[in-house]
Parts: C-alpha cells; sequence; structure tokens
C-alpha cells in the first residue's frame, strides 16, 4: 500500500472548536504551525505585521512567499492587526504562538499584555546580549506566562501534514498541556517537558553542528565523519545544557538528538546548505543572500562559544565552525585542527 501526503494529512475540517490559538509572524514556521493546528481546531489565527502580506496572502489562501504548495484550511484566519489577533486568547482562553526569528522575540514579548499565556518558536541566542528565549522573558517580562515549542521539524512537511513530533517545555506544566490542547493531531504529536532551559540549549546548538555536518559531507569526509560529528556534537550540546542548569535526559529527546539528526542530515535544512556550500569555497556572504531565509547557526555559532568559554566548557566542533565562519580557518584546516587534537576518554569534559 502506497501512502501519500493527502492520505497522512488531517482533514481540512475541524472537528471541534479547541482553544484559541494565535500565531504571531507568517514566516515558514508560524504558518505551517497554523496550518496543521486549523485542519482541527476552528479558532487559530496567524498574523503579520505586513498588511500587505496579508491581503496577498487571503487572496491566494496560502504563504506564497514560503509554503506555496500549502493551502490554507477554510476555518484559519488571517489578521494584521495585533491587538484584534491577540484578543481571542486573552485572560486565559487561549495560546499565543510567537512565530518570528529570536531577534524579533524581545519586543514581541514586550508588546503581549499581562494575561496571555505564550511560547516561541525561535532557536537560538539573542544577537548582543547571548540570551536563551527564556532567559529574554526574565529579562523583559519576569511575570509572563510562557515557554518554548521546539523539535525536529521541518516547516514544509508539518504544513503538508507529514508525521511530526514536538515538545512544548515550560515551568508551568499547565501551559504545556494547553500545547498539546492546541497542536496535538493525528499528524502532530506534542509531548511536554518541564526543562525549558535544556529544549532551548538543544535548538540553538544543532543548528551550528548542522553546519559543521554539513561541510563535512561537502567535503565528502564520508559516513564515519558524519557519524563522529553528531555524537561528539550532541556531547558538546550536553555538556553546556547542563552548565546552564539543564536535566541530561532532555539532550537524549526530540529537542536534542532528535533536532539534532534531523538538522545535520536532512535536505531540508538550511545550516546544513551553509556547511555544504561552505565546503566548496564559496563566500559566506554569497551564500546567505542566495539563501532567502535566515540560517540561525551563522548568527548564534559565535554566541554559543562565547558563552561556553566563560562557563569553561569545551566545544571544539563549535569554535572550529566559528573559524570558519569567520575566515580564519577554510574547512580543511578546521577539520585537521580537530582531528590532531589529544586524546581524550569518552565522557570526559572535552
Amino acid at each position: 500500500m502506497n501512502l501519500t501526503v493527502q492520505d497522512l494529512a488531517a482533514p481540512d475540517t475541524p472537528s471541534t472548536p479547541g482553544p484559541s490559538l494565535t500565531v504571531l509572524g507568517a514566516g515558514a514556521w508560524g504558518t505551517a504551525l497554523a496550518i496543521s493546528a486549523a485542519r482541527h481546531n476552528a479558532a487559530v489565527r496567524l498574523w503579520a505585521r505586513d498588511a500587505t502580506q496579508v491581503a496577498e496572502m487571503q487572496a491566494a489562501r496560502c504563504n506564497t512567499r514560503y509554503l506555496p504548495e500549502a493551502p490554507f484550511p477554510d476555518a484559519l484566519q488571517l489578521e494584521a492587526d495585533f491587538d484584534a489577533a491577540i484578543a481571542p486568547c486573552r485572560g486565559g482562553r487561549g495560546l499565543v504562538i510567537i512565530g518570528t526569528p529570536m531577534a524579533a522575540l524581545g519586543s514581541m514579548l514586550q508588546r503581549l499584555p499581562d494575561d496571555v499565556s505564550a511560547l516561541w518558536l525561535c532557536k537560538g541566542f539573542e544577537k548582543g546580549t547571548g540570551l536563551l528565549g527564556h532567559e529574554v522573558a526574565q529579562s523583559l517580562r519576569p511575570g509572563l506566562r510562557c515557554g518554548v515549542l521546539s523539535g525536529p521539524s521541518f516547516a514544509r512537511e508539518v504544513a503538508l501534514g507529514l508525521p511530526t513530533a514536538l515538545v512544548a517545555a515550560a515551568a508551568d506544566a499547565t501551559l504545556a498541556e494547553q500545547a498539546v490542547s492546541a497542536f496535538h493531531s493525528d499528524s502532530l504529536r506534542v509531548y511536554t517537558s518541564a526543562d525549558p532551559v535544556g529544549v532551548e540549549v538543544g535548538g540553538a546548538v544543532k543548528n551550528v553542528l548542522a553546519i559543521a555536518t554539513g561541510i563535512a559531507d561537502g567535503m565528502e569526509l564520508g559516513l564515519n565523519a558524519r557519524a563522529a560529528l553528531i555524537t561528539r556534537g550532541l556531547a558538546e550540546m550536553t555538556r553546556l545544557g547542563l552548565a546552564l542548569g539543564a536535566r541530561a535526559d532532555t539532550f537524549m529527546g526530540l529537542s536534542g538528538l532528535g533536532d539534532l539528526v534531523l538538522t545535520a542530515t536532512g535536505s531540508l535544512s538550511r545550516n546544513r546548505t551553509v556547511g555544504l556550500q561552505l565546503a566548496t569555497g564559496k563566500p559566506l556572504a554569497q551564500i546567505l543572500s542566495e539563501l532567502g531565509h535566515v540560517a540561525e547557526g551563522v548568527y548564534s555559532a559565535a554566541t554559543v562559544w562565547q558563552r561556553a568559554q566563560a562557563l569553561g566548557v569545551a566545544m571544539p566542533i563549535t569554535e572550529a565552525v566559528v573559524a570558519v565562519l569567520e575566515g580564519r580557518q577554510t574547512p580543511r584546516e578546521a577539520v585537521g585542527a580537530l582531528m590532531r587534537r589529544e586524546a581524550k576518554a569518552e565522557g570526559s569534559n572535552a
């Protein structure tokens, strides 16, 4: 029996009204989650700051800019007015999903009223401050009920209804459960976690490691090298996470090993694509110009390395990626430096 995307996807007719859900940001990932939720929930809104984009999406009933192959369910409502978009979620009646890049997380958090619950999708560290999402929230909105939704997921596959699993992490267990109510369906499983720190570290560091794996694959270093990079990269991720207060078991889950494997090996990975092209000698500026999307690992690599240094955490693969991105080493020189490192016991802090 050969299954098609249509066979696997959830129906476009919502079975229940569901909790109110508003997704802020009509990029690929925010749009994909809004589409997925609207297949089984009649109370989903997608907000974009650009009114022209909203009008175009309304006319086409799809996001022609990012996901032209994924039509909107009839139940998905589009909104350009910020206050109108979040109004149904106020007073504990629903959930707001922040689907902007990390650079805009702080400003979006500051716009939210006190009586909403929010989860963000962005992965990485805030440029300039070096803060993870939960640290940004603590510094700007310490009383806001919030957390993170993450995991191994390409937007296109979620939008098309292909099976995917995510993790909602928050200190408040009922907030994570709200995400399950909002998104859990035949095509999207949502697990809960009480470790937002670990979930965020996994989501940030895996992008840097995907660049490293892309470089190795682009240099045709073989499958052994790929496996070594993923495994030792997971060790780096875990060390940094533990130093920041995360739980070790989080890194063996969806937002750790799961997201790392997907981003490091998947053909839809923007960070892996950057690595593949760096291996050919193409200048980074040209790669990013042609990519057309944000590759978070490029912008977070230096911050990951800086935080690791401040905490005394060894992250040699991350260090090598930073050296290549900054033009201080060629990919071949970086690989050579990694291979010449002193032998260590597996499980050591190095």
